[in-house]
């Protein structure tokens, strides 16, 4: 028979527990749950946002980014030079717009960054010269910019979001001008300034 000391024997006892507490602790551990709070939360947020301003996110991108990608097809296919300044300016104004809209929107927010309406683009991007500018002036500069105007509009008197509705307060007077601009452009080319 072997003999071990006391102090020996009692330590082999208790780290066999340990052992056997362990695996047993392990066995019954409820597995960590997956780490989805973040989209969790951003569908909150998303359904938690007032459906007048899920309209305008919708509604406003969409008609900031028409007149942008519009411009940016005017200033390439037109060959009148008023055409093509009033194209420069909105695009470049609806940049700043877009991205204003895209920084105001509330965390989780899906915000399309490029949305426009593809058949307003469609139905200039073949035409060129006097009919394209007359299309151009008459589709996008007027009835775009209406548009844009209601959207803006209707979330200054309507949406819940403080931050959108600081944006729209702040772009309405851009999109004003433009439509201002876009009446005189009409008037100077001898085009109706009622919207098609």
């Amino acid at each position: 028979m072997i003999r071990l000391p006391l102090a020996t024997l009692t330590s082999a006892c208790v780290a066999s527990l340990l052992v056997v507490a362990t695996a047993a602790n392990a066995q019954t551990a409820p597995a960590p749950a997956p780490t989805t709070a973040a989209p969790a939360t951003a569908a909150a947020d998303a359904t938690r946002l007032h459906a007048a301003d899920q309209t305008f996110i919708a509604d406003g991108t969409k008609a900031v980014a028409t007149q942008r990608d519009a411009a940016r097809i005017a200033t390439a296919r037109s060959s009148d030079r008023d055409v093509k300044a009033f194209a420069e300016r909105i695009a470049a104004d609806n940049a700043k717009i877009s991205d204003a809209l895209r920084a105001a929107s509330p965390r989780g927010v899906d915000v399309p960054k490029n949305d426009p309406d593809t058949a307003v683009l469609a139905s200039i991007n073949n035409l060129r010269g006097a009919e394209f500018d007359k299309a151009y002036i008459e589709q996008v500069a007027l009835a775009g910019q209406q548009k844009a105007l209601s959207a803006f509009q209707a979330e200054i008197a309507a949406g819940r979001d403080e931050q959108l509705k600081a944006v729209a307060k702040k772009s309405l007077p851009i999109i004003q001008e433009h439509y201002a601009m876009a009446q005189a452009l009409a008037k100077r080319k001898h085009l109706s300034v009622a919207a098609q």
